[in-house]
This record gives structure tokens, sequence and C-alpha cells, in this order.
């Protein structure tokens, strides 16, 4: 059986194995005393446990008084979009994971939740009966309201979309013919993720239009394709950012795994950079006690505009992008192709990972310069090399990423640092 992995991100697992009805309803009934105005917009995407779930969930809702406010099938960003009327929001979903998983996402106030809420979401606890809440079927105008924010694609751009079968299917095409855009749809296939996925199809017509996107399946995901070549996460992420420079926004947040390029991308423009644990909700966090009016996260390409939605928005992102200037997408993608980001990770024991960590700091002294600690540690070698070490919340691993404009240097220090790693970790067991 695998573990339920827990974050607050979300609630994942194997749906049926590690992930059951009977979970469902405890976390839901635990997440109800959050939502303190008895209203919550519910979604799910295109996984086919999405609607036993989703019913599921409604039930425990209801059972504790709430208002339920159903969305049915709608990408995760939609459902973000609409808590911000009703108060909460639940999106039954496990993101890029494999068909057979699901899991919950929850909204409070806007946002995911904190550690604190998320502690009384995991709590094993009985409940009383009460008041029942009402359900109601409700649509967004989450196309209107995007299309607001992004303009006019005043170039009408030929777009190529992949929505791998997931929930953006109907709705990122929407936008995309919104804002003006010729629009042709590619009913994929292939996997949930298309980070991890070739994207045959999309790459060999991105040939033949203007630039193409693949979401996965509840559309927080995006991945650029563009003249045949699928692009990096940070390249995504880097796009989102240049259209919010354009808009006028100047103060950014980025994860700490993100690429040099972007934060000199900012930097170079006029704006202001500020760093974040990786992880969504830690950038969001980040975001909303440093003020921050745009930024992301580059390993996931997640580009996310609070003032619009709190999350990971890739079909918002893809209006954006697609609105820009030809030639300017073509610049930043350049940008971003000067740096190589290695990645890899060790099997290093839970238990073992902070003690692990701070060998491998006092082992690194003298050997690179600045030594950042905001999460992991992040090895500052020159302005364009660094390295991160940081431990994994699910697993019994420590990733180990490394960036520099030189593959060879990347290479190089990718080495020494793994080496310092299992080493560090040899000395503490």
């Amino acid at each position: 059986m695998v573990p339920l992995k827990k974050s607050i991100s979300g609630i994942r697992g194997i749906f049926g194995k590690d992930l059951t009805l009977k979970d469902i309803l405890q976390f839901c009934s635990n997440f109800a005393p959050l939502i303190k105005s008895k209203k919550c917009v519910i979604g799910n995407d295109t996984r086919p446990s999405g609607d036993m779930v989703r019913e599921t969930a409604i039930a425990a809702l209801l059972e504790r008084g709430i208002d339920v406010y159903n969305l049915g099938m709608v990408p995760t960003p939609v459902v973000f979009r609409e808590a911000r009327r009703y108060g909460a929001g639940l999106i039954i979903t496990s993101s890029h994971n494999p068909l057979e998983w699901n899991g919950l996402k929850f909204i409070i106030d806007g946002r995911g939740p904190n550690e604190k809420e998320f502690e009384k979401i995991l709590q094993e606890k009985k409940h009383s009966g009460g008041k029942i809440g009402t359900e109601s079927k409700i649509s967004s105008k989450y196309v209107q309201e995007a299309a607001k924010i992004i303009g006019k694609a005043r170039q009408r751009p030929k777009i190529a979309i992949d929505a791998g079968g997931g929930a953006a299917l109907d709705i990122a095409p929407r936008l995309l013919k919104a804002i003006g855009c010729q629009v042709q749809v590619i009913n994929s296939k292939r996997g949930p993720d298309p980070t991890a996925d070739p994207l045959t199809r999309l790459v060999g017509i991105s040939k033949k239009v203007d630039i193409g996107f693949a979401f996965d399946l509840d559309g927080d995901r995006l991945v650029v394709v563009k003249d045949g070549k699928k692009q990096s996460p940070d390249a995504t992420l880097a796009l989102g950012v240049s259209k919010a420079l354009d808009l006028g926004y100047k103060r950014f947040c980025l994860s700490i795994d993100t690429s040099v390029a972007v934060e000199k991308y900012i930097l170079n423009n006029g704006g202001v950079v500020i760093r974040s644990k990786v992880g969504e909700a830690n950038v969001i966090d980040m975001m909303l006690k440093k003020k921050c009016q745009a930024g992301g996260e580059g390993s996931s390409g997640g580009f996310i505009l609070p003032e619009f939605n709190m999350c990971r928005d890739g079909i918002l992102t893809s209006g954006l992008v697609a609105a820009m200037n030809g030639a300017k997408v073509d610049e930043i993608i350049q940008l971003v192709a000067i740096y190589s980001q290695l990645r890899t990770k060790i099997g290093i024991e839970s238990h073992l990972h902070d003690k692990t960590l701070e060998k491998f700091q006092k082992m690194l002294k003298g050997k690179f310069g600045d030594i950042i600690t905001i999460d992991g540690v992040k090895a500052i070698v020159d302005e364009n090399t660094w390295a991160l070490v940081r431990k994994s919340n699910t697993e019994d691993i420590i990733r180990i990423s490394v960036e520099s404009n030189d593959l060879q240097k990347a290479k190089r220090i990718q080495k020494d640092i793994t080496a310092l790693v299992k080493e560090s970790h040899d000395q503490v067991r």
C-alpha cells in the first residue's frame, strides 16, 4: 500500500487503497469548521473516481451545515476563482498524478490552508450532527474575468491546445478565443502529466502554429511548446512574469529553486524579487506577507497572479502568453535556455534528513560563496550558478538541484554536492 500523501498542497492517494471514502468523509468533516462563511464551492477534474469522491465530499459538508455550490467538472483555477466569492472551496483532484489516484485540495479565503489550518483538517475526531446545508449547481464567470485581465491578442495568433483529456478541455479554448486567438484543439490521450510526457503530436503541430499549450488533468500546470520544442517549466514561468511586467507589476515572489534567469529578467526590468520556500502554498504565503504582485514556482512552471487567483493558474497563463508579441516570446525563451538545470535525488531516511542537512551545511563552509537556508541549503557559487539541497516532506529522499549557464560546470558541481550529501549522511547514521 502506498502511504497517503498529506501536505498543505493537498491530500493524495490511490483511490480505494490508501485513499478511501471514509478518509474523504473525515477530512471534509474536519474542513467544515474552518469555513467561516458556511459556503463552499466544489469541483473535480476528469479522473474516473471524480464524481464518486465529489458526491461523498458534498455529503460530508452538507452534514456539517455547509451550503455547497457545485461547479461539476472544472479546472482547479476556476474553483479558486469562485471560492473568492463564496469564502471557501474544495477541489477533487490529484493534479498530475496517475489516473488511479485522487485527492482533495482545500481553499480558505481564496488561498490554500496554512500549516495550522491543515493540521486541523488531518485530526482524528468525531463530529456531532446539526443543521444540514443545501446544495446548488452554479457556473463560473472565469473566462470573462480572465479575458478582462489579459486584454486582446492583437496579432490573432494561431494556438494549438493539448488538454490531455483534462478539465481544461473546454475552458482553455474558450478563453483563448475570447481574447482573439485562432485555436486548434488536440484530443490527446496522453498521460495526466504534460511535464513528463514528450507531447509528440503537439511538438509536431507547433511548427505550423505560433505556439502550443499543454495542461495537466486539473488545469493548474501549463507546458509551453514553441517551434517544435517543449520548453522548460522555468520558461513558462518567465513568460508569465514578462507579461506581468508589461501590465505594470513590479514586486515578485519566486521559489528558491526558480531559475536565476527569471530573477535577472525581473531585476533588469525594474522589478523586485523576494524568494520563498519551494511549493505553491509557500510561494503564496510569502506573497501575502510581503505584498508581492506576481511570481511563482519555476520547478512546476506555476505562474501566480494573486490579484486574480491565489494558485498556479495554467489557463490564465496561457492567455497571458498568447497575448504577448511573438518576438518577445522568443526572446524570453532564449534567455532561459542559456541556463541548464540538473535535478537528482538521494535515498535518505526521513528521520535523518535534518541531521544530514546540518552536517552538509557545515561541510560547505569555504567551498562556495553565500549560503541561503530559506528551504534546505542553497549555495550561491557565482551570479550564474547555484546548488540547492532540500529534504522531501513526503518521501525518504533528499533532492539536489543545480543550475548554471555552463552545463559542464553544473555537472561537476552536481557530482561534488552529491558526494558531500552522501558523506554527510554516512557521518550521521
